[in-house]
This record gives structure tokens, sequence and C-alpha cells, in this order.
């Protein structure tokens, strides 16, 4: 094919698959196998087996932004499942695919991202995907080695096997072209390119979001054409975020990262819905079918959802930070929220003067204005060291050696101190 590589960037590992299958791994409902059904990994798995190979599972990650989130890690516990069980998996950075951006699901085309951006959030995201799998047994692979060394006669050769009817099936291609926004031109070669990251390394399975069914799939087609065996498409459910509703998102404001705070980590777990409980216990953690049923036992046997969430949060922070964070992090919680204790740690706010608590709650970020400290006052939400205040002209005036805790609801604090105590 005009010099197009068949083989892949990095030889398989020498493992010999040795165990024997006798069950599926561990999917979610809602994750898709395609072409077939579950049926069809635990007979690829055999057939690995009867070859005395592992399978190469592939996931690939466009460095768009410095930060994963719960979301994200959906897909990368999928990797680790197969990575247990002893196959090889691919991480695959795109580091020439994040240059043009996945179109799927965008209405407008991506802003370009220059190199340098692009190898910072690598470096980022393989810190945080650290936190789930195994990357020393991980084949860790960028794209750009192969993808940014095409000729120009490669890379014809490569768009002469897809045709643009079939581009333009694309969901997100359709829509836009059908409410006469533009599409340009790289924005088609990008599941071309993604399509063939799959012959170079000669995966046998690629796993995904469901939003990814477009893209995978067009590696298996390159690959039948390139005389490979086409690879199966695993197609993750995608997670909703706190909200329940929209699937996670940073720029939505209801994402999890897989860097936060663990206080941060549990609190905004305790948000989610209760009819979201086990679908977070399912994608958002690695609890096994065991554990998820007898979560879904004791729900249905009518114990509160709250005890469920904090049960959920405390696995989530555990697997994030270390199961001492998970177990600090709810002691915290139950501490301010159970027994309406302050956290021990918050912020300082230096109140060297007589000042209203209307203007402190203001200026400590509690409030975004005056006229909302003021309504929170009347509605009973302020405490001064857990004592309501009723008077919305109420002043703070520390000695000198003095504090106090100023709290807005149950979960915003902070420290009131003298200036010369600071």
């Amino acid at each position: 094919m005009n010099g197009l590589t068949e083989k892949p960037a990095q030889e398989p590992v020498e493992e010999r698959v040795t165990e024997p299958i006798t069950a599926p791994l561990q999917i979610p409902s809602g994750a898709m196998v395609l072409p077939g059904s579950q049926g069809a990994l635990l007979e690829l798995q055999a057939k690995a087996q009867q070859e005395g190979r592992p399978l190469r599972i592939k996931l690939g990650v466009d460095p768009t932004s410095a930060d994963l989130h719960l979301g994200h890690a959906v897909v990368l516990r999928a990797l680790k499942r197969f990575q247990d069980a002893g196959h090889q998996i691919i991480l695959l950075i795109g580091g020439f695919t994040a240059t043009i951006g996945d179109p799927t699901g965008r209405d407008v085309t991506r802003p370009a991202l220059t190199a340098e951006q692009v190898a910072a959030n690598a470096q980022t995201y393989l810190e945080q995907a650290g936190k789930i799998i195994d990357l020393s047994r991980t084949e860790v692979v960028n794209n750009n080695d192969w993808l940014g060394a095409m000729s120009a006669a490669q890379l014809v050769a490569l768009t002469s096997m897809v045709t643009v009817n079939q581009l333009l099936a694309k969901d997100s291609f359709g829509a836009r072209i059908e409410k006469q926004q533009s599409v340009a031109v790289h924005e088609l070669l990008y599941p071309v390119l993604q399509g063939f990251d799959s012959v170079h390394l000669r995966a046998d399975i690629e796993v995904g979001g469901s939003d990814q069914r477009f893209n995978v799939l067009m590696g298996r087609q390159l690959q039948s054409l390139f005389k490979q065996e086409p690879q199966l498409a695993l197609l993750m459910p995608l997670l909703e975020g706190t909200d329940g509703v929209q699937k996670m998102s940073k720029s939505l404001g209801n994402a999890i990262g897989l860097r936060d705070a663990p206080d941060d980590m549990f609190a905004k777990c305790m948000r989610i819905p209760d009819d979201k409980i086990m679908r977070w216990f399912e994608l958002a953690t690695s609890a096994s079918f065991s554990e998820i049923s007898a979560v879904a036992g004791l729900l249905s046997d009518g114990v509160n959802p709250k005890e469920m969430k904090e049960r959920l949060a405390k696995r989530i922070v555990s697997e994030m930070h270390g199961e001492a964070a998970g177990e600090q992090a709810l002691a915290s919680w139950l501490a301010v929220h159970c027994q309406r204790q302050a956290p021990a740690e918050m912020d300082d706010l230096q109140v060297p003067v007589a000042t209203s608590v209307v203007e402190l709650l203001v200026t400590a970020g509690l409030t975004s204005s005056r006229n909302q400290a003021r309504q929170l006052i009347k509605g009973g939400g302020v405490r001064l060291d857990d004592v309501k205040v009723l008077d919305e002209k109420q002043m703070v005036d520390l000695a000198t050696d003095a504090s106090c805790v100023l709290q807005v609801g149950r979960r915003k604090f902070v420290r009131l101190v003298n200036s010369t105590k600071m």
C-alpha cells in the first residue's frame, strides 16, 4: 500500500496466557461488544489462549486538556480488567490526532493545539492513568511516531480506502451539514487516522466510549483492507456527571477530577442523585459483580441511600488516593455533616477591625453578593461558631488572640482571625 506499514510500532510482549478461561471479563451493563455480543469477546479470548498469546487491547486518548475525570476512568478500568487477566494493554497517546481534535459530538471545528500543549497534556494524562492501570506493564505509544512520519503519498493511499459518503454518515458531520455549519477537511481525516492506529498496532480489541462507535468501527474496516483480523469494539457507557443528567464534563461543571483533593472528591460524590448510585458503583469503581449485587440488595431492602453514597464516595477516594485517604475523607464528612463539627482545615480570613457578617461573607467568597448574604442570613443559613446568625447587621469584632468560624450551609467554612494573630 505505497509504503504504509502493517507492522506494530512495538513488537508484542512475549507472554503466554495459560490460565483457563471459564467466564467472560466483567463488563458493565450497557457496554457493547461489536460485532456480536459478550460471547464474541469470550471466543476471542479462547482463541488467543489456544495460540498461546495475550490479546492486544488498545485505548486511544487525545491529550486535549490537562485533566482526566471519572468519566475518562470508565474506559481505563475496562483496560485494567484485561491487564489483570494477563493480556497486553496499549495506551495510545494521540500526539498527532490531538492536533486535529476528535470531531465527535462537536458542532464547531476544534481550535488547533500546538505540539507543546499536546506534549504537556500527555504527561499529565500518563500520571493520572497510572492511578488505575499499571504503566510498567502497559505498552505506551504515541501516534505522532507513525502518523507524523506519513508522506503525502501514503496519506492519499490511506484515504483512498474510505469514501466521503461513509465519513459523512458520522452523526456529528451529518448534523453540522444539515444545519449548514462547516466541516473542515482535516476533521474528515480524524476517524481514518484513528482507524489506521489499529492497523499499525495490530489491535485485537479497541476500548472506547459509546460515542466512539464510528471511529472504532473504522479501525475494523481498515484492518480488513490490510488483511488483518478485524478488531472487536468494546464500547463503554458514558458516565453521567454529578447532576445525574448530562455526561460528565469539566465544562459543564459536573465532573470529578482524578486529581481532586480527597475531601472535595468525596463531597462531589455525595451530590449524585440516589437513582445513580448503582450506575456509579458499576462504572466509577472497580467493585466486583458480587459487591455491586450486595449494594443493590441493601438498597432494595430499604437501606438509606445516603449510607450507600458514603460507601461509594469512600471507595472512589480510596481507589484514587489510597485507603487511608478514603477513611479520612469519610471521617471528615461525617464530622461536618452528621456531627456538625467544623473541618480541621479551612481558609483563614484576617479581620483587623469590626466588620459586618454580610461584608465578611462576600470578602471570604462564601457568597457572591451582599444581597445573597442577606438572603442567606434571613433563611438561617449562616452560623458563627455554630450559632445561627439572625441579624444581617451583626458585627464581628475579634480580640487580639480570638478567632471564630464563619459557616454557610453545611460545606462552606472560613476561620476569622485578628491580623495580629496571622
